[in-house]
């Protein structure tokens, strides 16, 4: 069951990078690049529309990882600290420490996004946007280091 909630949160983790790094790369781009320019594809689809499905995402991405905790902090964990995996366990609670801020300008980035005017909070939009992204990043990267760390250990 666990086995089968964490492959559904991976899912669920790789669509929302897909989304958040799209959505990032189109608002960093400049808006004079190049015809042929990797950059200017990225722009070439609405940032705006990934707004909702990087919110929905997120949320579901927090949810399931939520319901695997308690059995990361019951089995994992202690297997973590017993084999002295410090700094695993260090950017694991900086991941929990991320997802919980990005919990909270969620909000804020929703609101960015659904103003139709391009040019009002364009700043706001873009500092949300790679926040976000950042986060999402180091959440997976974290979490997949973790969960190879016990792979290749147990």
């Amino acid at each position: 069951m666990m086995t089968a909630l964490l492959i559904l949160h991976g899912f669920v983790a790789v669509a929302l990078m897909g989304a958040i790094t799209h959505q990032a790369l189109a608002v960093c781009a400049s808006s004079d690049a190049r015809a042929p320019s990797f950059f200017r594809r990225f722009r070439a689809v609405p940032a705006a529309a990934f707004a909702n499905a990087v919110i929905a995402l997120y949320l579901l991405s927090a949810l399931l990882g939520a319901i695997a905790y308690l059995s990361f902090k019951t089995d994992i964990q202690p297997f973590l600290e017993r084999n002295r995996h410090w700094h695993a366990l260090g950017f694991f609670d900086l991941k929990e420490d991320f997802i919980a801020i990005g919990l909270g300008i969620l909000p804020a980035y929703w609101l960015c996004w659904r103003q139709s005017l391009p040019d009002h909070g364009g700043q706001a939009r873009v500092a949300l946007t790679v926040i976000l992204a950042f986060i999402v990043w180091w959440s997976f990267l974290a979490g997949h280091v973790i969960n190879n760390i016990r792979g290749f250990e147990s």
